[in-house]
């Protein structure tokens, strides 16, 4: 509720519906005339005497018939909105997450509803039941149903296969506390959305049809004030202009109320819980211990002071300290630490690749002669695949899985270096083979659904080198396969490397990798670097009690443990 407040347009959209809730509630009253009693002296009369916005063409005193209206219209939206969400919502849960026959029979009677013209339906009702504008407002609800279930429905779909459902399931959770803990959360933000969208249809088609003759005459409401104006507009346009107001602004308050309210719901994190943590500034530069100084005098890559952050509600959290790392022509040097380093926003940093929010704080990144803090994304892009290339951790996820490999890596070839498509497709054919994939021209057409993740990554590999870059970042590019594949991996790159003469940084939280390919190495924790120097240096006397803490945690040399320790005393 404090950032909706804070937020404006939040704020006066909260502040407008506010007013109306309590016109709602104290309107009727504190009206100062009843909305029914006629005095032929106010017919069609222009505002004053006592009657603020003057009277109607039965006698009647617009100010209090708007304020009881107001009453009126909102519950009856309220009531069409209410039905709406409780069969929508619950069906949508229901079919979306059980599957089955009940999502068949759902879905079906969804689409014969969204097919019918609704405000032909509440004619009909109209016709069959009665003027009573809460019953026909009962039956524009059961209408209005399927939108909520078709969202609901498509948001449970998309989560009911994350493996936080699955941990919830092993767990032991039951259905029904899956929904109400983990399920929903994914699907208010949307719901609410749309609820403050029907609230504004259900006022709309409520005052249509009172403007059409159709409602309840006896109750004062917006649409019917409205219909009185519009038959004598020609002798006062004040009786139409006040209705017409009122509908328009409430309309639009609460399309903002909703806007507001789904943009502060997908906050990350509880606004409770960011009240206990820390945001951190951008911290001066922390000096790593090095066992050498860079020995290179004309990097490809040069990082000084790097600090990168993230805007939140409460400031700034930074995520990278003033880092600092060279890395010469032909070199590979590692990035090494645990899961939530900094290491992964480094790359991406250089990459000029950083999430919504993330933003180079401080420091700079020189590639090639090139700032790349001070560049525009026109030129970034330039530099990306054809001098810098990426090999990323997820292979698949990486893949359009709607277009063949050969399509995948055609594209940046013919698009960057204007080659055409026959000079092309030989150059891929040449990268494929070199990657160890045994049938190239096979898996040209294939699409990739029907590859390995071992496949996938030695794809990506091919489109990494196949434009020639000067430098490639790999993010921890073994972590997804299996340990074979691995071994087949730090192979393939180890002699690309050496073939071409690119250089390399290595993101990895695996010291096997680091020693097996890596010249030089720089161990993050908590966003800085804490040590730096070559491979052999830092493997031979690691001298941050943070690095020699990460060797001690290895289980290579370390006896076994548990039931294989008594089975080898045995």
């Amino acid at each position: 509720m404090s950032r909706l407040m804070r937020n404006p347009m939040g704020f006066l959209a909260t502040a407008y519906l506010g007013v109306l809730v309590l016109v709602v509630v104290l309107g009727p009253w504190i009206v100062p005339y009843d909305p029914n009693a006629v005095d032929l002296k106010l017919v069609l009369a222009a505002p004053g005497d006592g009657h603020l916005l003057g009277g109607d063409s039965a006698g009647r005193d617009v100010f209090s018939r708007l304020i009881v209206g107001t009453s009126v219209s909102l519950a009856s939206a309220a009531v069409a909105v209410a039905v709406a969400a409780v069969l929508g919502v619950s069906s949508g849960l229901i079919a979306g997450y059980r599957l089955g026959w009940f999502d068949t029979l759902t879905n079906w009677l969804t689409s014969a509803i969204l097919s019918l013209p609704a405000i032909v339906v509440l004619l009909a009702a109209r016709a069959v039941l009665g003027p009573s504008i809460w019953i026909i407002m009962v039956v524009f609800g059961i209408v209005l149903a399927p939108s909520y279930h078709r969202i609901v429905h498509g948001a449970v779909r998309a989560v009911r296969n994350e493996l936080y459902i699955d941990a919830a399931r092993v767990a032991g959770l039951s259905d029904l506390r899956i929904v109400g803990r983990h399920i929903l959360t994914a699907v208010r933000a949307p719901a609410i959305l749309l609820t403050a969208g029907l609230f504004s249809v259900a006022i709309a088609i409520q005052a249509s049809l009172d403007f059409l003759g159709v409602g309840d005459s006896t109750l004062p409401t917006w649409g019917g004030i409205l219909s009185d104006g519009f038959a004598n507009i020609s002798r006062t346009s004040l009786l139409m202009i006040w209705p017409s107001i009122i509908i328009a602004v409430t309309c639009l308050a609460l399309n903002l109320f909703g806007n507001a309210v789904r943009d502060e719901l997908e906050q990350t994190g509880d606004s409770r819980a960011a009240k206990n943590v820390e945001w951190k500034r951008v911290q001066e530069p922390h000096s790593p211990l090095r066992h050498s100084e860079d020995i290179s005098s004309n990097p490809v890559l040069s990082v000084a002071d790097l600090s990168v952050a993230y805007r939140h509600a409460l400031g700034w959290n930074t995520v990278v300290h003033g880092i600092s790392l060279e890395i010469a022509p032909g070199e590979i040097h590692a990035l090494i630490g645990e899961s939530g380093s900094g290491k992964s926003q480094t790359a991406f940093s250089i990459l000029g690749l950083l999430p919504e929010g993330g933003k180079v704080v401080s420091g700079d990144i020189r590639f090639a002669g090139l700032n790349l803090t001070q560049v525009d994304e026109k030129e970034y892009a330039k530099l990306r695949g054809q001098r810098i290339g990426y090999i990323p951790q997820e292979p698949m996820s990486n893949l359009d899985p709607t277009r063949t490999i050969g399509a995948q890596l055609l594209e940046p070839l013919q698009l960057v270096l204007k080659v055409n498509r026959g000079e092309a497709t030989d150059r891929i054919m040449e990268l494929l083979d070199r990657v160890g994939i045994p049938d190239p021209q096979r898996l040209f057409r294939l699409y990739p659904h029907q590859i390995s993740g071992g496949m996938a990554q030695r794809v990506l590999i091919a489109g990494a080198v196949s434009l020639e870059p000067e430098l490639i970042i790999a993010d921890e590019p073994t972590t997804a396969l299996d340990v074979t594949v691995q071994v087949e991996i730090l192979n393939l790159l180890r002699e690309l490397q050496t073939e071409r003469g690119i250089a390399m940084l290595l993101v990895t939280h695996n010291f096997g990798v680091v020693a097996d390919l890596a010249n030089r190495v720089s161990v993050m924790r908590e966003g800085t670097i804490v040590e730096q120097g070559t491979v052999t240096e830092v493997f031979a006397a690691p001298q941050h009690e943070y690095t020699r803490g990460l060797f001690d945690a290895l289980l290579d040399d370390a006896p076994a443990r548990g039931a294989l320790a008594e089975w080898e005393l045995a």
